[in-house]
């Protein structure tokens, strides 16, 4: 009998979100026990996860091992020393006794795959940071306020092994965190509830153009140094403010329509992803957010990006922290990060996701003859990329009551799509724009 997956996952989508009489935490643990279906998992493959970094590992053969087991009438035993030694005069053993030998699992193989693939890349050590202020309200920071972070490497490889024997593909990793050094020289700042790093956005722009981390740049200052006040609702588009030249922004590659064209800010998609990130993970409750119409590799795992268009798009959430919140803005090519400076609380979060589906191939390469570039040039207006729906699922555990909630995203398919230039006195039909439009393979 086989089971598709798909099919099931979505029909819990349903009850989900139309039944009241199912308890949502029961229908969260039944999709997770149908796997993370998007990646069509193998045994063999197993996805580690902290927030939204995930990390994909091949099982190796050198994690398994032989070793000798005692076993009496069939069960696996520990028998006295004086039994367990080598050489010619082996003591006799009772009736029901005997040593086997049996695949095992070898820990330091684990281990050290596990150092390679994951904590190489993800730990990193804690920050000094000494925050002031001006007569002025201006925030400096003199350093930078990273929390330090580890993989807790012995505990993740006794879950990477119970996982293996149970048959399990995801694995949350045990993270160690570690506040950075803080020192807060103006009275004004611990007042209002500066005292600690409550969360911390962060994403990749591994091979963005020049122009493109020119306005990442540029948009993550917008916000260093801003203060949210306790109960407010931090707006993305009213801290940018415009976005043109002449605030230091250059032309680069955004989303116009069916189109990806060079404007001023191409880019600030990644700062507001960041920030959007930090206190999605958190748990502060988010009130508006927008996925891109279409999936961009910059903001990977898809589900987890803000697109930011002013005024038609923004990022917005309400500080319901014990007290303000400060933003320092910071970049370590190739990541760009959001610091969250305030007072913790006790609330508890967890993401979990992200599940695929109804994913659609590209269309056919597309062709538009446009008057709007020289005629006979051409140039390049869309990349072709599948279709697809992601949906994260947030569970926020705050003040003794847990609030379950999923966010979803739809991402179209794109073409391959080229324009190519004609002489305005040649174009016999034309359409919007002065452009007709033909596809093909």
């Amino acid at each position: 009998m086989t089971f598709d997956k798909l099919a099931i996952f979505q029909k819990f989508l349903m009850i989900f979100d139309h039944s009241p009489l199912l308890p949502k935490r029961i229908v969260l643990s039944l999709t997770i026990a149908l796997s993370l279906f998007p990646w069509s998992a193998s045994a063999a493959t197993l996805f580690f996860r902290s927030d939204h970094h995930l990390y994909q590992i091949q099982s190796q053969k050198e994690w398994r091992t032989t070793e000798e087991m005692w076993f009496y009438n069939g069960q696996p035993v520990t028998i006295p020393a004086e039994f367990r030694v080598d050489g010619d005069h082996v003591p006799s053993l009772p009736s029901g006794f005997e040593k086997r030998s049996q695949q095992g699992w070898n820990r330091d193989a684990i281990r050290a795959t596990l150092s390679t693939k994951i904590s190489s890349v993800f730990d990193r050590d804690p920050g000094t940071v000494t925050i002031a202020m001006s007569a002025s309200g201006t925030v400096t920071f003199d350093g930078v306020g990273l929390p330090g972070r580890s993989i807790d490497l012995d505990r993740a490889t006794a879950l990477t092994i119970e996982a293996l024997e149970r048959g399990v593909t995801d694995i949350t990793l045990p993270v160690l965190e570690t506040q950075p050094k803080i020192t807060i020289t103006d009275p004004k700042l611990t007042a209002m509830g500066i005292r600690e790093v409550v969360t911390v956005g962060e994403s990749d722009f591994t091979g963005s153009t020049f122009s493109r981390k020119h306005n990442i740049t540029t948009g993550l200052t917008r916000f260093n140094g801003t203060i949210i006040p306790q109960g407010s609702t931090f707006s993305f588009d009213d801290i940018l403010g415009p976005v043109n030249g002449a605030t230091g922004y250059v032309k680069e590659l955004v989303i116009k329509g069916d189109k990806t064209l060079p404007d001023y800010g191409g880019g600030l998609c990644q700062v507001g992803t960041t920030a959007y990130r930090g206190v999605w993970e958190y748990g502060f409750p988010i009130v508006a957010r927008r996925n891109h119409s279409y999936a961009v590799h910059y903001y990977s795992p898809q589900g987890t990006d803000a697109t930011i268009y002013p005024p038609s798009a923004d990022m917005k959430f309400l500080n319901d922290s014990p007290g303000a919140l400060l933003i320092q803005t910071f970049m370590d090519a190739p990541r760009a990060y959001f610091i969250y400076y305030g007072t913790r609380d006790t609330r508890k979060s967890e993401i979990i996701g992200p599940y695929t589906w109804d994913t659609v191939a590209a269309p056919p390469d597309k062709v538009e003859y446009t008057t709007e570039i020289p005629a006979g040039t051409t140039r390049k207006v869309g990349e072709r990329v599948p279709g697809m729906k992601a949906r994260w699922y947030r569970s926020v555990i705050k003040d003794d009551k847990e609030i379950l909630e999923p966010y979803s995203s739809v991402y179209e398919a794109r073409p391959h799509f080229v324009q190519i230039g004609i002489d305005p006195a040649a174009v016999l039909t034309t359409g919007e724009g002065g452009a007709a439009s033909v596809s093909g393979e």
